[in-house]
């Protein structure tokens, strides 16, 4: 039984890594961040909620994958080689496939009309919500340029 709870602790150390280490990872979580905060505002079926949120874990998910074939290839492959490049940027690309995805599956459920003009509408009405979405922008934009480091270090 304590495997399995070593097991959560591993995961959440590759999270953690993820937020330290990899800008990307801190973009699509704020993005997630910011549907789960708007989604509400729309009439989403249960089924169209399961897909918000396999959506949303799926390009979280590709961007922990490909930061782990990343290191994995830095590891293995120290100096620039042609099939190590293909590696990162077949990753990449997989992120990129799931992000256009979600793209998608954004526009199909939140391109409503009607339900974009009453979220705007009660959104820009008081001054208070648009001072309170500048504030998280601030803090959102500061948290992806500053809220990691790059270097990492080694266990040697």
């Amino acid at each position: 039984m304590l495997l399995f709870w070593k097991s959560f602790a591993y995961a959440g150390s590759g999270i953690w890594f993820c937020l330290r280490h990899e800008r990307n990872f801190r973009i699509h979580l704020v993005i997630t961040i910011y549907v789960l905060c708007f989604a509400p505002a729309f009439t989403l079926s249960h089924a169209e909620w399961a897909i918000l949120f396999l959506t949303m874990a799926l390009v979280l998910a590709a961007e922990a994958i490909n930061t782990a074939i990343e290191n994995a290839v830095n590891l293995s492959s120290p100096k620039i080689h042609p099939t190590a490049r293909i590696a990162k940027d077949v990753a990449a690309a997989a992120v990129l496939i799931c992000s256009v995805a979600s793209i998608c599956v954004g526009v199909v459920l939140f391109g409503r009309p009607e339900e974009l003009s009453v979220l705007f509408n009660g959104l820009f009405a008081q001054p208070w919500k648009i001072a309170l979405l500048l504030l998280s922008l601030f803090v959102s934009i500061l948290f992806i340029l500053r809220g990691g480091s790059r270097k990492i270090i080694s266990d040697k």
